[in-house]
């Protein structure tokens, strides 16, 4: 944290306000070097929590500045570490709670940009939206008029955006922990004036999870380090592989890559047949979807809309 950042952290403080010229101050002071450290981070958080009056500005930068540091802050960049995952769900919940629609679009923007995050912030963010639904308190419900039970658009949204984002363990797709909990809020919330958004997302929701292809996992974050830093070894094989090809002839060169496995032949992979299989749904799925319908012997809306989606699938 550089003298001119904790400068101005220490008059916003004081000051309980931010005006748009010390935003874009902050800014300057905090990203000269294109990162963001970890004082700088607890910095803002501190500022976050003493603003009375968070203006637009604040929260744009508040949001941007900490996804860098959570997602980037740390080796390999894109994916975040347990560590950070743990410090951001109790900076934010320190209290018990999340307490700003600015905190909530952090952690989904977070799963949004990263590669690979761990579960227990996936976890975190929908447990706090789904208590919101059955609650009706929370920052999805601020200046709202909605009653406990009922989901409202916004909600919608963010599950949405955290259920089919790219930092969990399934990257853009619907876990069993997710489609549990659809099945959970229909039941909760039926016959409630939900919003018009609520349907489809129930029935993509657990249509995905269904039948969505498993083979497109995102690297984890312990193999994306293996990955770097093999990169990053000027010693290994491969660096001297291509240390060798600036000294050698052509068939030097051949030679070269047979020894790295260049040019070994490799299974090919029938990525249809894997999209044909994983769209199909399987006995143990269809058994986890009928104790799901049966458990109150009827039929309704939701889970009729979604068995015509999946039979016209």
């Amino acid at each position: 944290m550089t003298l001119h950042f904790r400068a101005l952290a220490a008059q916003v403080a004081e000051d309980s306000a931010i005006s748009a010229q010390e935003i874009l101050e902050l800014r300057r002071a905090a990203w000269p070097d294109a990162k963001i450290d970890s004082d700088e981070a607890e910095a803002i958080f501190i500022l976050n929590d003493q603003i009375k009056a968070p203006t637009p500005e604040w929260s744009d930068f508040f949001v941007e500045a900490l996804v860098e540091f959570v997602v980037n802050g740390t080796e390999p960049r894109g994916h975040v570490s347990d560590d950070t995952a743990h410090w951001l769900i109790e900076r934010i919940s320190h209290d018990g709670k999340v307490n700003s629609l600015t905190e909530m679009e952090l952690m989904v923007r977070v799963l949004e940009k990263a590669i690979s995050a761990p579960g227990a912030l996936r976890l975190f963010v929908l447990e706090q939206l789904e208590h919101e639904v059955l609650t009706g308190k929370g920052p999805t419900r601020d200046g709202g008029a909605f009653d406990p039970g009922c989901i409202t658009a916004a909600e919608c949204t963010m599950i949405r955006r955290v259920i089919f984002s790219s930092g969990g363990n399934r990257p853009a797709g619907v876990s069993s922990h997710e489609a549990e909990m659809l099945f959970r809020l229909k039941d909760a919330t039926l016959g409630a004036p939900n919003a018009p958004e609520w349907e489809r997302l129930f029935v993509q929701g657990i249509g995905n999870y269904l039948q969505g292809w498993n083979g497109a996992r995102g690297i984890s974050r312990s193999r994306a380090s293996e990955l770097e830093a093999f990169m990053d070894d000027r010693s290994t094989h491969i660096g001297r592989f291509f240390w060798r090809m600036a000294k050698v002839n052509a068939s030097g060169f051949a030679q070269g890559l047979r020894e790295v496995g260049f040019g070994r032949k490799k299974p090919v992979r029938d990525i249809a047949s894997e999209v044909a299989s994983d769209h199909a749904v399987t006995e143990a799925e269809n058994l986890w979807l009928q104790a799901r319908i049966d458990a109150d012997g009827l039929i309704d809306p939701l889970e009729s809309a979604l068995l015509q989606f999946l039979a016209d699938g």
